[in-house]
């Protein structure tokens, strides 16, 4: 049994979304992902935000079905362009058709002897209502953390480091609770990743995982 993560598979099976646009490392990333996915169907992989270009979860369906029939347990947190992201209890009755599925959202998990913790955190912008938001992602990163029931790992969606900003209020919560690795997405190109924070800050240890970054093959963290 093994732990895994990946960010931003960015799928849109159902949806006019093709993401070469970006530039050719993304041409047929889905196939790229299919073909380097080495789970078996004991281990598990966390997905930290931006899964899917659905706009519902009726659009969601040929996403979801095609991460299902891919093995290993999943665990999938939102990120800023997952527009399909409906309650809990709507989101839990969706999956019953997909059981390699569940969430990471106001809860933990544990494997591999690890706590699996996260949200989706937020930008580095100052305005009054990124505030608002901030304090409701920080919120939530301090509930996935107090039910922790082994050494936490935290995944983000939103990068807390990056150039010379700093999330502090996330990074203040990750101290809190003794947490030492993090894992977040988000950032895509070169540009990006060269800003893109890894190493070791306040005791944490930092990587970025999105799946253009990881040239589509999913990290093992754990096993």
């Amino acid at each position: 049994m093994a732990l895994y993560t990946m960010a931003d598979l960015h799928l849109s099976f159902s949806t006019a979304k093709p993401m070469d646009v970006f530039g050719d490392r993304w041409k047929d990333h889905p196939e790229k992902i299919a073909q380097r996915w080495q789970l078996t169907d004991q281990d598990t992989i966390v997905l930290p935000g931006d899964f899917s270009w659905a706009i519902d979860l009726n659009e969601l369906r040929a996403d979801m079905a095609f991460l299902d029939a891919l093995p290993g347990k999943k665990i999938l947190s939102k990120g800023n362009h997952d527009y399909w992201w409906e309650t809990m209890a709507k989101l839990n009755r969706f999956i019953a058709d997909y059981p390699s599925v569940s969430f990471l959202h106001n809860n933990s998990y544990t494997v591999c002897g690890a706590g699996i913790c996260g949200t989706r955190g937020w930008t580095l912008e100052t305005s009054d209502e990124d505030e608002k938001v901030l304090n409701r992602e920080v919120g939530r990163l301090r509930t996935s953390l107090q039910q922790a029931k082994a050494p936490p790992i935290v995944f983000l969606h939103y990068p807390p480091i990056f150039g010379d900003l700093r999330c502090e209020p996330i990074l203040e919560v990750m101290k809190q609770f003794g947490v030492t690795e993090c894992y977040y997405g988000h950032l895509h190109g070169a540009g990006a990743a060269a800003l893109a924070f890894e190493g070791e800050s306040d005791g944490i240890t930092f990587r970025l995982i999105s799946a253009d970054h990881l040239d589509f093959t999913p990290v093992k963290i754990r096993e």
